[in-house]
């Protein structure tokens, strides 16, 4: 197994395998766009790192989502899988 996957993830990998979005390649668009911050740091670049415990915002269909990074990937599987990959945290 390769750093990548144990130590830490590519966003735009780890947001398709948590099912943000149907494709990588429109996360990675997400991502190049500025729709997304990593602990509050503004990034544009898909292969940003992305390791438990960082707290990822992201402008998503209208709306902002703040995420705690609770695991890495290890594939994009069903849905209850992927929701196990973050927590919500609620906006105030």
């Amino acid at each position: 197994m390769s750093t990548e996957d144990r130590d830490w993830q590519r966003v735009d990998k780890w947001l398709w395998c948590a099912r943000f979005m149907k494709a990588r390649s429109d996360c990675a668009r997400l991502v190049a766009d500025g729709a997304l911050r990593i602990n509050r740091q503004p990034t544009d670049k898909p292969h940003a790192r992305l390791r438990p415990g960082d707290i990822v915002t992201l402008a998503l269909r209208g709306e902002v989502r703040v995420i705690e990074v609770l695991e890495l990937a290890a594939r994009r599987g069903p849905a209850p899988e992927a929701r196990a990959l973050y927590r919500e945290i609620p906006s105030t």
